[in-house]
Formats: structure tokens, C-alpha cells, sequence
């Protein structure tokens, strides 16, 4: 297949929610993005998870409606299993009304769309004023690069082969500028994953990399942004 071909998550539908496989660190990523969002701020408040996947995002939610926007048939079925509200769609046309939502969560999702400029006009379009905007992406840089393509392929057992296309990757500069466009100021912040649980991880101690941090915070903020960070803020009006 090409890089980033949708493809690959139908082929790895079976590692969507085994918290010791390929999606290992998708898992600690959406319990760190969850930590940005919290509670509900009103009943029936609504979330839009934007590229849901298999919904890794629901078990750290509380008190959403937790609406889930996804092209993978696969993903949304197994996202639905899990009490997301299924819709398919594109990131860059979003199925949905203007300001229809409290939250709109956009993880893992900007580092593999053609435009990442209409994916994020998109999630601010559909964020009601003062609701959150919050995002995780991969950084335009070398290092990022490296590290994630050029490392992480040849790693065994970490990320799976032609994920990622480091061309779609998402300078952070231009995504705070892109959001300011459009209503919504965000702050940033680097992200990295413990080094115990990641070593564990990779040395295939899977089983033991669970047990000791399942209910911990294996993803942990740095000031760098140079290759994985998230951006938050609130719309505007």
C-alpha cells in the first residue's frame, strides 16, 4: 500500500482495543487528550471525536454524548460497540450543522488528511462559541520525521509500516495560526510516553508494560513541540 493508506486500520481492526498491541500508544494518547477536555460542561453536551477510529477515546469521557466522525466502516462498528454514536464522513466535510458541538476532539486525525487546513476550518465550523477545541498531531519537522518514520518503522513491533506520510505532517506555528483564523486560540505543549512503559512496550513485555501502567499516565507534557504536541483552546463569541 502507499503511506497512509485508510486502508491499514481494516487490516489492523483487531489491534483497535487490545491495550497491549499495535495501538498501544493510541490508548495513552486518548486518555491524555481526555485530560484536556474533562467533564461534560452541560447534560447532553455533545463531543465530536473527529477520526474516531475504534473509539479509544469513550472509556475517558464522562457525561458526553460521544459522536464519533470516521471514513472507516470497520472502526465506526467497532467505535459503535463501545457507546460512540457512528457517523461517516471526512474530516475536511463534516456531516454536521454549524456550532452544533460542546467539544470537538481531534486526535490523531490532522497528520493523516490530504488538508489538514479544511479538516481543522471544519472542527472550528461545528464548535458552538466558547466550546473546546482540542488536538494532538505530529510536527513538521526533521526530527519528527526521524523519529517517526525513519526509527519507529524499524523498530519491531512499533509503529506498523507506512503509517505515516511525513509530507501531511502538521507544523505547530501554522496550526495555532490556522485556529486563530478561525475563532479558536490554542495553546501548545509537547508530548512524550514515559520511558518505562514505552520501553516495555517495545521490548515486547506487553502483558507487564498493562499491568503496571493501566491506570496510570504514561503520556506526560514537555515544552517541545518538535514532534508530538497537542493544542487546545476555546472559540470565540
Amino acid at each position: 500500500m502507499r503511506r497512509n493508506d485508510p486502508r491499514q486500520y481494516d487490516e489492523l481492526s483487531a489491534e483497535w482495543w487490545r491495550p497491549d498491541g499495535t495501538f498501544a500508544m493510541l490508548h495513552w494518547l486518548a486518555r491524555a487528550r481526555a485530560g484536556l477536555i474533562g467533564a461534560a460542561p452541560r447534560p447532553g453536551a455533545l463531543l465530536v471525536d473527529v477520526g474516531c477510529g475504534g473509539g479509544l477515546l469513550a472509556p475517558h469521557l464522562s457525561g458526553f454524548t460521544h459522536l464519533g466522525v470516521d471514513l472507516g466502516a470497520t472502526g465506526l462498528r467497532l467505535a459503535a460497540a463501545h457507546g460512540v454514536v457512528p457517523v461517516r464522513g471526512d474530516a475536511a466535510r463534516l456531516p454536521l450543522r454549524d456550532e452544533c458541538a460542546d467539544v470537538v476532539a481531534a486526535g490523531e486525525i490532522l497528520e493523516h488528511v490530504p488538508d489538514w487546513r479544511a479538516a481543522v476550518a471544519e472542527s472550528c465550523r461545528v464548535l458552538r462559541p466558547g466550546g473546546l477545541f482540542v488536538a494532538d498531531t505530529l510536527a513538521d519537522t526533521w526530527i519528527s520525521r526521524t523519529l517517526t518514520v525513519h526509527i519507529a518503522e524499524r523498530v519491531p513491533g512499533a509503529a506498523p509500516k507506512g503509517m505515516h506520510d511525513p509530507a501531511l505532517y502538521v507544523p505547530p506555528r501554522a496550526l495555532a495560526a490556522e485556529c486563530a483564523r478561525h475563532g479558536v486560540r490554542v495553546s501548545l505543549r509537547g508530548l512524550r510516553p514515559r520511558f518505562g512503559p514505552l520501553v516495555r512496550w517495545l521490548t515486547r513485555s506487553r502483558r507487564r508494560t498493562v499491568t503496571r501502567d493501566g491506570d496510570a499516565e504514561v503520556m506526560v507534557p514537555m515544552r517541545s513541540v518538535s514532534v508530538l504536541y497537542q493544542a487546545w483552546g476555546r472559540k470565540s463569541g
